[in-house]
């Protein structure tokens, strides 16, 4: 028996749409409606639209959870990430282990993949993203990334991840820098892993014979780079150049200024721009100091991360709910537009490389979002297979 039903408007069309819940919660599809049944439909705002489930391929930690601290991670703090994200609307998001030792990382890649097997929370992991330990030793390019752990890529020791993660690993980032990045990337390709390149000091043709490779992201591009480079000649300019690869960035309008955001999209093109959050644990914690990948940050209350005492970036608090109408601003496009770069394009960039398989928005996965007169957003409901798994009532 249908309890609630919630009428609102396609993100992109405008079209009706009415959304029935069961007096479970249990229970949850949309259907688009004619104008003349817009009356007597229960709950309806044109502030509410049905938009896609959000899809985050950088999460390092949330809420004081961190993926990188395997003494402390357990299956409990996953759950708790995963519904703190369910509550902001993010129906997938893939946890990010970061450089550190071969030992850690098999720690958290281990806790991680159990999790994903889970049956409450899995349906919420699709993969894993590994972001090192093969990286650039750079001091800029290599942020906050420990040096004593970052390596040359080394096939067999990503196996020994892999294995960790049970096969969950589906984002490598790293620097083709290396003499033995290449072959890496041609492996990763045919293992059906994304190679992306970030936090990298390579050349030019080092960066076109990635991508010759078969490299297929820039990791939060323009991020994790020196402080000054060369105007014209320089890793950033060369990745924005290659069609060929798709770039993810951060709309929290400090990793990127408003203008570098704006041409950023308008040379990748909303199609190939990916929306990241890179959220370390302290997002979602009040300003302050803490500890987060190992490294002493400061939280600021604008929502700033650096490492302390420093003027170094240090991951990010942002959420994708909050990033969407900034990239709509920083950009120039439409909102449906920036919910697409965080949704639809995720789930397209993964299906070209992996064997992960999303729907976002399907009759079964879809969240309704409202949307204030300051422009902010706000999950209301969002629906995975049929199943409501957040709802505000």
């Amino acid at each position: 028996m249908v309890t609630m039903e919630v009428l609102c408007r396609h993100y992109s069309t405008g079209t009706p749409v009415r959304v029935k819940v069961d007096e479970t919660a249990a229970y949850c599809q949309w259907a688009e409606v004619g104008l003349e049944q817009l009356t007597g439909c229960g709950l309806g705002s044109d502030d509410l639209f049905l938009a896609p489930g959000l899809v985050d391929l950088q999460i390092n930690g949330y809420c004081g959870i961190d993926f990188n601290r395997p003494k402390d991670l357990e299956l409990s703090g996953i759950a708790k990430v995963v519904a703190e994200q369910r509550r902001l609307g993010v129906a997938y998001f893939l946890p990010t282990v970061t450089t550190g030792s071969q030992e850690r990382m098999c720690k958290s890649l281990r806790i991680i993949a159990h999790a994903m097997q889970d049956r409450e929370i899995g349906g919420s992991l699709p993969g894993i993203h590994l972001e090192g330990p093969y990286i650039s030793r750079e001091d800029g390019p290599r942020g906050a990334h420990p040096l004593a752990d970052t390596r040359p890529p080394n096939w067999d020791e990503f196996q020994q991840m892999q294995e960790a993660a049970r096969g969950g690993i589906c984002i490598v980032t790293l620097s083709p820098e290396y003499p033995e990045a290449v072959g890496f990337i041609k492996r990763l390709v045919n293992a059906k892993v994304i190679a992306a390149i970030g936090h990298t000091n390579a050349t030019e043709e080092q960066i076109k014979a990635a991508v010759d490779a078969g490299a297929l992201l820039s990791t939060h591009l323009g991020n994790g780079s020196h402080a000054m480079v060369p105007r014209h000649s320089n890793y950033i300019w060369t990745q924005l150049a290659q069609d060929r690869l798709w770039a993810s960035m951060i709309a929290d309008s400090f990793h990127l200024p408003p203008d570098v955001f704006k041409s950023m999209v308008r040379c990748k093109t909303p199609e190939r721009t990916v929306l990241v959050s890179d959220a370390v644990s302290v997002a979602g914690l009040p300003s302050g100091r803490y500890q987060t990948l190992g490294m002493d940050v400061e939280l600021f209350p604008q929502g700033v991360v650096r490492l302390t005492g420093t003027p170094y970036l240090a991951g990010s608090a942002l959420n994708l709910l909050r990033a969407i109408p900034r990239a709509a601003q920083m950009a120039e496009v439409p909102l449906a537009t920036a919910i697409d770069m965080a949704s639809l394009q995720a789930a397209r960039l993964l299906a070209m490389g992996t064997t992960v398989g999303l729907e976002p928005l399907s009759r079964g996965t879809f969240s309704v979002l409202r949307r204030d007169r300051e422009g902010s957003l706000e999950a209301v409901l969002l629906a995975m297979d049929n199943s409501v798994v957040h709802h505000q009532t």
